[in-house]
């Protein structure tokens, strides 16, 4: 498991925050009632959720394009899905038990481990910086 794994894997979280992005954008009112949300009359709220997944799919492709020389980014893409997962777990519990709400925090807690671990992995593979090592004339 090295840098590929984990550019992968960030770009297929990405992709998934685009898909969060247009279905809060683009499907119908009536379709979040199968989901187990309450009716939904104004829509800017599914919008600005919307945009905020958005603004993450740039986030994560930050991540990807250079995750060892763009460390910071990796740690943010992991640690929004932690945030997300105590987020969507407590709302789950403590204020409505929407099926989806626990799926997706359930969904969140998986990638954000998947990145810390790829991310370790990642790290450990690469070359140690050998300037000033005796022997060394690079």
């Amino acid at each position: 498991m090295g840098k590929k794994h984990l550019q992968i894997f960030l770009y297929l979280v990405a992709l998934h925050s685009f898909a969060v992005f247009l279905g809060l954008v683009c499907m119908p009112s009536s379709l979040f009632q199968q989901f187990g949300y309450h009716a939904i009359s104004e829509p800017f709220f599914r919008i600005q959720g919307g945009v905020f997944h958005l603004v993450m799919v740039m986030a994560y492709l930050a991540a990807a394009r250079d995750p060892i020389g763009n460390q910071a980014m990796v740690s943010f893409s992991f640690r929004a899905k932690f945030l997300a997962t105590l987020f969507l777990i407590n709302y789950f519990i403590f204020i409505d038990r929407i099926w989806v709400v626990l799926l997706s925090g359930l969904g969140d807690f998986i990638m954000g481990a998947a990145i810390y671990w790829l991310a370790t992995q990642a790290g450990k593979r690469q070359p140690q910086d050998t300037r000033g090592v005796p022997g060394d004339n690079s």
